[in-house]
């Protein structure tokens, strides 16, 4: 099979997904279902994106692992920075296209002997890159999808960062912009009382990195599950359930609960993602 017929192959697959999509229940009607209403989404406030005529763009380059890097950094040095400051993950020259890049968008200015971000007072790139997961969602897989989701729950809050309709079912997925080191057991165990408060049919921890999950995520992950089904509820021993490898840095529990990082492709390792849980 050629080049050519692979990609006629995959344009057949998101036109049927979005036939799929508007024959059933909207991502709201579902939510609803389960008692769910949104009462916020989307905030736009620490969102660092171009105008309109540049997102498509700005999209592409954000599926560059060195790009997303670089712009933590920017975000970090956001009032004033120069190029040395911000070439920590690439090269001068590629670091030097990403600050043209951004100056042709229109999301740096120049100031001074160096630059600095247009909208400033950005607290993290957190909210940027949890739009972006959604548009793969919106855009590789024809989902219908929303991020940076509230509901009104009396013992589980917190945000859902991302929420998407897959095929009529639902797909919630825990953004972590933070290196592995910086993820703590409790971030950990409030994504786990997420799936048990919605039950979606799909649930997965994305971390944006290309560090190994086994490290720490994995025994994090393990440790929560011994805590949680070391006893049922009539104080019976219960063996937890494992987490297992699909492959590489892919690992999932009860074939619907996925960790996943961004080594080789973001849209890649989600597209793994679903074909494990509906093959499963």
């Amino acid at each position: 099979m050629d080049d050519e017929e692979i990609h006629a192959l995959r344009s057949e697959v998101k036109r049927l997904r979005k036939t799929l999509s508007e024959l059933t229940p909207s991502l709201e009607t579902l939510l609803k279902r389960r008692g769910f209403r949104i009462y916020k989404k989307e905030p736009s406030e620490d969102l660092v994106l171009p105008a309109k005529r540049f997102l498509d763009d700005f999209y592409e380059m954000l599926k560059k692992y060195s790009f997303r890097l670089f712009i933590r950094d920017v975000i970090k040095h956001q009032e004033y920075f120069m190029k040395e400051q911000v070439t920590k993950y690439a090269t001068s020259g590629v670091t030097e296209a990403y600050v043209d890049f951004l100056l042709s968008v229109k999301v740096v200015e120049p100031a001074g002997d160096g630059f600095r971000l247009i909208k400033r007072q950005i607290k993290s790139f957190g909210e940027t890159l949890e739009w972006f997961l959604c548009e793969i969602f919106r855009r590789e897989f024809a989902a219908e999808a929303v991020w940076g989701v509230k509901f009104k729950r009396p013992r589980v809050g917190g945000d859902y960062d991302v929420i998407a309709k897959i095929d009529g079912s639902i797909l919630y997925m825990e953004v972590k912009s933070s290196p592995p080191k910086q993820i703590y057991n409790s971030e950990i165990a409030a994504f786990l009382d997420r799936i048990f408060d919605l039950s979606p049919e799909i649930a997965v921890f994305f971390m944006d990195t290309e560090l190994r999950m086994k490290d720490k995520i994995v025994p994090m992950f393990e440790e929560e599950l011994r805590n949680r089904f070391s006893r049922g509820s009539a104080g019976e021993m219960q063996s937890p359930p494992q987490v297992m490898r699909v492959e590489k840095e892919l690992f999932q529990i009860w074939n619907k609960t996925f960790i996943i990082n961004s080594k080789d492709s973001i849209a890649g390792n989600i597209g793994k993602v679903l074909s494990w849980h509906f093959r499963k």
